[in-house]
């Protein structure tokens, strides 16, 4: 990667961790805060967690649609905007219905589409997947950072103050964005293929379809797993819930780590489909052995090590196919498809997830997450990924420059 790519990427990056750190440190303790507040019910509670992943998964596509006709970086500051006002109307509520609002409000900040397609307005395609990779890596450590922080501040500062710290983290993102993100991001469009095409064009292409498709079964697998696995710790590894980020913390950073190796092999020789089946294999045996062997503790970490290897190599490699696969005008619209099918996947496991746990607790949730994984190795083994390019700059004369049509995002 060029100096101007890495850090373009890494300041992307950062601006994902100044949406998502807060979003993560709510989960550990926002059951037992939100069981306090005016109105609670169960229900209500988990209305109130699952609002902000209902208006993420709705609003991808149009932000996406958005940022393809007027511009990354005012559509990611809005977005930004909006996710802090709806910290600050969360922080201020004493009631459920007011946390409700402002969970629904923060989701309307859907800029993580953009954002992905910023990443690919600002490098080659042959770095794509690193970069995919820097943001996956940073997404996984955010993840880790906040499952631990969580706890600790909500002691300190409360659950109010967490929002509130959600919403100077939000506001700071803007400040990145306008501040380190290059203003020379442009989008360029070929000149037979200045309009955009149409959202039907993008959601009937096959291998696009077979992309978010795998977002889905992705975060299906994993929404409903941490439905069954908080149990499956406490039986196994007798660890408490509310303590299991001493297994995550140390089964996160060690799949980060051999997540490495193999986003490398499959940014050469053209082995991203290999790689990228190998990995639901992986997945594949990780909830086998969680169905078969959820009582032996070796197997149960074993396991959680290499799905969240796998899952940390998806993230990488599927939005980085995605961009790559898309059409240049549209890769905005086409991330936005994509980070909608991977939100109604959270919903969808979660759902369905719950129904099975009903039904036959970790073995139905397992059960349920093996027969998802096994779909998505058929359809991996459709895909088809046009072969691997290397981008040379090249210098042109004025003529020839002035018949490109040049946007400017920044």
């Amino acid at each position: 990667m060029t100096r101007l790519e890495f850090r373009s990427t890494v300041a992307l990056a950062a601006v994902f961790v100044t949406r998502l750190l807060g979003l993560f440190m709510i989960y550990p303790v926002f059951t037992g805060y939100a069981s306090h507040l005016l109105g609670a019910t169960p229900v209500m509670i988990g209305i109130a967690l699952g609002a902000y992943g209902l208006t993420q998964g709705i609003l991808q596509i149009p932000y996406g649609l958005v940022s393809d006709r007027v511009g990354r970086k005012p559509t990611i500051a809005v977005g930004l905007f909006l996710f802090a006002l709806g910290s600050v109307v969360a922080a201020l509520s004493f009631s459920i219905e007011g946390v409700i609002i402002g969970r629904t409000l923060q989701g309307t900040g859907a800029i993580g589409s953009v954002v992905l397609a910023t990443i690919s307005d600002v490098t080659r395609e042959e770095v794509r997947t690193r970069a995919m990779a820097i943001v996956g890596m940073t997404i996984g450590l955010s993840f880790a950072v906040a499952i631990v922080l969580g706890p600790v501040l909500a002691d300190t500062i409360g659950v109010p103050g967490i929002f509130w710290l959600t919403a100077a983290l939000a506001l700071f993102g803007i400040a990145i964005t306008f501040g380190a993100v290059p203003g020379q991001a442009h989008v360029r469009y070929h000149l037979r293929t200045k309009t955009n095409p149409p959202l039907g064009d993008i959601i009937g292409n096959g291998q696009l379809l077979r992309l978010d498709l795998s977002v889905f079964i992705l975060h299906f697998i994993l929404t409903a797993n941490f439905l069954a696995v908080p149990a499956v710790l406490l039986h196994a590894l007798h660890i408490p819930v509310g303590r299991d980020w001493i297994v995550y913390l140390p089964v996160l950073v060690l799949s980060i780590v051999l997540m490495v190796p193999a986003i490398l092999m499959a940014e050469k020789g053209g082995s991203t489909k290999n790689i990228f089946v190998a990995t639901i294999v992986v997945i594949v045996a990780s909830q086998l052995a969680l169905l078969l062997w959820s009582s032996d503790p070796i197997a149960v970490a074993v396991a959680l090590v290499a799905f969240f290897t796998g899952f940390n190599i998806m993230e990488a490699l599927l939005p980085s196919l995605v961009t790559k696969v898309a059409p240049v005008n549209a890769k905005g619209t086409a991330a936005g498809v994509f980070s909608s099918a991977q939100f109604v996947g959270i919903f969808a496991g979660g759902a369905f997830g719950g129904l099975a746990n009903a039904a036959g607790g970790s073995t139905g949730v397992f059960g349920l997450t093996l027969i998802a994984a096994l779909i998505w190795f058929a359809i991996a083994t459709t895909l088809r990924l046009a072969r691997h390019y290397s981008s040379y700059p090249v210098p042109i004369g004025c003529s020839e420059r002035a018949k490109l049509p040049i946007r400017s995002d920044g």
